[in-house]
């Protein structure tokens, strides 16, 4: 898949960097490989090239090419994006087993009309429950000597289980006549109008999600970052994406990288919502505590290593830091305390 994605770009700097990769995964990219930490890094190199020629498909590929080498994406699901004989393979796995279910639905619905030609649909409902029930009860048996799940079986019953909260999730109509203007009204929609609806709905999911973390006064960094997690939009219109590269010098790791218009750098430095003493009273005064001023020194001394590191960040990755800027993100007025009114 890496190969063939090198074929989908002109930019020269984009391919000297899968270049980079292939050399890093080994001749043939059979055996024993290249891997770990230096094979994410690259790709992510790879991703963070290609938004700068503005290229976003192929850096969302990337992206997703180092989800998979870094353990957060099963090759099953990469495949189904970028290889098409993997996806077809996949999609006529589904359909036989779409099949086989639609055929034991119907013999069972001819053998309840066999004993009970008088059956009715609330007959069928409870058949079907009853047959879904029964389901959990299912096993392999320990047979000779027993059975161990291989771990591919185990990813599969994670994978059904997530289908099961999909299809649970899915809006049903009332009825067939809801169905078929449902299906009138979205053959009559305007595609980028249906686009902005379907990115607006993922907005408010999306700060639904932060919302959440944020009321919880347990909320870790980590999971602030996990709802934020290329929500760019979030901190206005200005940026282009979020970068996938976090770290561009030794001592400084980034929490939010954003990639500014004109190919300079922002960084966003995320703190806990929950933070103690975040303002505090000094002789009838309000002033802020410790902790806002830490995390503002904070992200001025990461503005100053990448601003002493602008020529081999510029070469390497193509970012121009010296003119980056930063935002602090930290504390939220409910956890506020010290006899202070929240807003």
């Amino acid at each position: 898949m890496v190969e063939e994605a090198r074929n989908l770009t002109e930019h020269t700097s984009v391919r000297e960097r899968i270049d980079s990769v292939l050399r890093i995964m080994g001749n043939g990219f059979g055996g024993t490989y290249g891997k770990g930490r230096p094979l994410v890094d690259s790709l992510e190199d790879v991703a963070q090239e290609s938004l700068l020629c503005g290229d976003f498909a192929l850096a969302q590929r990337f992206q997703r090419f180092a989800g998979y080498a870094s353990g957060k994406l099963y090759l099953d699901t990469v495949e189904n994006y970028y290889d098409e004989r993997a996806k077809r393979r996949s999609e006529e796995y589904m359909r036989r087993m779409v099949s086989m279910g639609i055929e034991r639905a119907v013999a069972a619905l001819d053998a309840l009309c066999a004993d009970n030609p008088e059956a009715s649909a609330a007959d069928a409902n409870a058949l079907f429950r009853g047959i879904a029930r029964s389901t959990e009860h299912l096993g392999i048996g320990s047979g000779e000597g027993g059975i161990q799940l291989p771990a591919k079986y185990l990813k599969r019953l994670q994978e059904y289980g997530h289908m099961e909260l999909v299809l649970r999730s899915l809006p049903r109509p009332a009825s067939a006549e809801a169905a078929r203007m449902m299906s009138d009204v979205l053959a009559e929609t305007d595609a980028g109008a249906l686009a902005q609806l379907i990115e607006l709905r993922a907005r408010r999911a999306g700060l639904a999600s932060l919302r959440a973390a944020v009321n919880n006064p347990a909320s870790s960094e980590g999971a602030l970052h996990s709802c934020l997690k290329n929500q760019e939009w979030i901190f206005g219109g200005a940026y282009v994406a979020e970068l996938a590269r976090r770290q561009y010098t030794p001592d400084t790791i980034l929490d939010i990288p954003l990639l500014r218009g004109d190919g300079s750098l922002h960084v966003v430095e995320l703190k806990r919502a929950n933070v103690e003493k975040l303002i505090i009273r000094r002789s009838g005064h309000l002033m802020l505590g410790a902790p806002a001023h830490h995390a503002v020194s904070q992200a001025q001394n990461y503005l100053r290593t990448l601003d002493e590191s602008r020529q081999a960040v510029l070469a390497r990755h193509g970012i121009d830091v010296r003119r980056a800027s930063a935002t602090v993100v930290i504390g939220h007025s409910q956890y506020v305390r010290e006899s202070i009114t929240p807003p």
